[in-house]
């Protein structure tokens, strides 16, 4: 084996089985229990490479949440050492990030009334609450839930995500002070602000340059751009004294030393916020740690395990909250520089945090001169970096209502706030299944010739049918939303026979579930059809879907004669019955 590549992609990829007992549960010491010496040197180089994009990312996200900046190394430190236990991914580098900074903002700045320590108290009861929802849900094994957002739904939530924090930013960036709650008052007092000349030049230059100068290292992804400008913004900063002389914002000395286990303290008005906070937190967190897993598991050959994911996410949540930290997620970012940097393991993350503690216990001052502003067009780039319009182009094109949908929940998110606005995002997606499941397609079929099997008679008008057959296929699951309108489709159908009908079968093999609404729908359309002289049948039923009808009573009362494997065997058996020919739909209907 070789230390560039630790576990073939080809032997993970057979890798079927499940670890067991604590294997499971801490698939990172399980790895540190069969870990190669060759992989040292790499996990090393990483993990001291990590700290450089950490430190300043982790600051600003903080800053950028209401809280102090010392929250968010905090939240990295603590987050990367749970995760190293608990993550099934080898390579994933967990800290705050920028879709998360509204659900924070949204929950801390009314609340805490611009008091420091009720805004940690806070962000750390978010990370907390959130922490304890993902563990409790990957043991429920429901790592499929943001399976549910389709893609539209979330670029739209994104999107809106994306544009608060650009707005929530933009005081900062220009150096002036803009209080509101939401982004309408928060424009609002942005454009009063630069109005009546508010606007502190310095803050402003360095704001913008440190833009520009982004903007331009993102085209050149092989260099520390963050690094750089985070470098060059504080050694300027430093060396013209600006803090001191111009009244530029900076980040000030960090406390020295690391945090201390502790249970942060809410009032009882807190409570709903703060839970619905957590529950908006959980969702956005996992949904972008498994999309990162997900992905990276297919690069490597592994298996995403979903519900551990969820399991590790929210161990690295409650560890941030409970050592004063804010809620973390996966980071888009700074895990393709772990991976650049050639980490085999999740020790890297563990070498990195082990360094950020370090410069807290020796250095805490290093980034003093720091200018907000600086950190503000950090947030920004990260923030314009999550819009995704090139894929809302491509869903005009293709689904132009599904780009609506998208907008709808970008509108929803920016008027409503990011907390509500997932609320939304997620009617919108119930909707959206509901929608497709509650008006499906259905078909009357007929023969092609040349082409094998039964085919749509509006898409192949050339079809030929059996007088008095009715192939009638549904494709969807049959449930209370649709029944009626299956009822009333499949009277149609027959309505429509060209030829007095003698036989109306289903072809069931779309039908995948049935539930008691629709069997006793069922019921009442065989006695309608029934007393119109013609019978109902079934062909190509799934078992399972048969087996409910049999609980139902409806497959005794129906008889099993009504039930054919196929559409080709019902056909044979009604041509048997009733001697008659195949004819040209076109002719027939004419």
């Amino acid at each position: 084996m070789s230390d560039s590549d630790p576990v073939p992609a080809a032997r993970q990829g057979l890798q079927s089985a499940r670890p067991s007992g604590w294997r499971r549960w801490l698939p990172g010491l399980h790895l540190l229990s069969r870990y190669d010496p060759a992989w040292l040197r790499h996990d090393l180089l990483a993990g001291l490479v990590l700290p450089a994009v950490m430190v300043p990312v982790g600051i600003a996200y903080a800053l950028a949440s209401g809280v102090p900046a010392i929250c968010g190394l905090y939240a990295t430190i603590f987050g990367l050492l749970a995760y190293a236990l608990f993550g099934p991914s080898r390579v994933l580098v967990l800290g705050p990030d920028s879709t998360l900074v509204a659900l924070v903002i949204g929950v801390v700045l009314p609340l805490s009334g611009g008091d420091p320590a009720r805004a940690m108290a806070l962000a750390a009861m978010l990370a907390i609450v959130s922490g304890g929802l993902c563990v409790m849900a990957g043991l429920a094994r429901l790592g499929f839930v943001t399976e549910l957002l389709s893609k539209p739904i979330r670029y739209g939530y994104l999107n809106g995500i994306a544009l608060t924090v650009v707005v929530s930013q933009l005081p900062a960036l220009l150096g002036i002070s803009a209080d509101g709650t939401g982004i309408v008052a928060q424009t609002q007092a942005l454009l009063e602000a630069l109005r009546t000349g508010q606007t502190q030049p310095v803050a402003l230059v360095l704001g913008l340059a440190t833009l520009a100068v982004l903007a331009v290292f993102r085209r050149r992804e092989r260099l520390p751009g963050v690094l750089i400008v985070v470098i060059c913004a504080t050694a300027v900063s430093a060396l013209l004294d600006l803090g001191a002389r111009t009244g530029l914002a900076v980040v000030g000395p960090l406390p020295q030393g690391l945090p201390s286990l502790a249970l942060p303290l809410l009032n009882v008005g807190d409570i709903v916020p703060v839970l619905l906070g957590g529950l908006a937190v959980a969702l956005v967190s996992f949904a972008d740690t498994s999309v990162l897993a997900r992905s990276y598991a297919a690069r490597s050959g592994s298996r995403l395990d979903a519900n551990q994911e969820m399991i590790a996410l929210g161990a690295a949540n409650l560890s941030a909250g409970l050592f004063q930290g804010i809620p973390v997620s996966a980071s888009a970012s700074r895990t393709p520089v772990a991976e650049a940097a050639g980490a085999r393991t999740q020790l890297a993350g563990v070498i990195g945090a082990l360094a950020v503690g370090l410069m807290l216990l020796f250095a805490p001052g290093l980034l003093q001169h720091l200018p907000k502003a600086s950190l503000a067009a950090v947030v920004v780039t990260a923030a314009l970096a999550m819009l995704t319009v090139a894929d809302l182009k491509r869903i005009y094109r293709v689904q132009r209502w599904e780009f609506w949908l998208s907008i709808v929940c970008t509108a929803g998110v920016v008027v409503l706030g990011p907390i509500q606005g997932i609320g939304l995002a997620i009617a919108m997606a119930l909707i959206e299944f509901l929608w497709a499941a509650w008006r499906p397609h259905f078909a009357v079929l007929g023969r092609v010739d040349g082409i094998k099997g039964y085919h749509d008679i509006v898409r192949h008008p050339e079809a030929r049918v059996v007088p008095g057959l009715v192939l009638f296929r549904w494709d969807a699951p049959l449930f209370f939303a649709n029944a009626e309108l299956f009822h009333n489709r499949a009277l149609e159908a027959a309505a429509a026979s060209p030829t007095p009908v003698r036989w109306l079968v289903v072809g069931a093999e779309p039908i995948t579930n049935i539930d008691i609404t629709a069997a006793d729908m069922l019921d009442e359309l065989d006695h309608s059809l029934q007393a119109a002289g013609v019978q109902l049948c079934f062909a190509e039923l799934k078992g399972p879907v048969k087996d409910k009808l049999k609980r139902f009573g409806l497959f005794s009362q129906l008889g099993e004669q009504r039930f054919f494997r196929t559409l080709g065997e019902s056909v044979s058996a009604y041509l048997k019955a009733n001697a008659v020919e195949w004819v040209d739909w076109e002719d027939r209907r004419g």
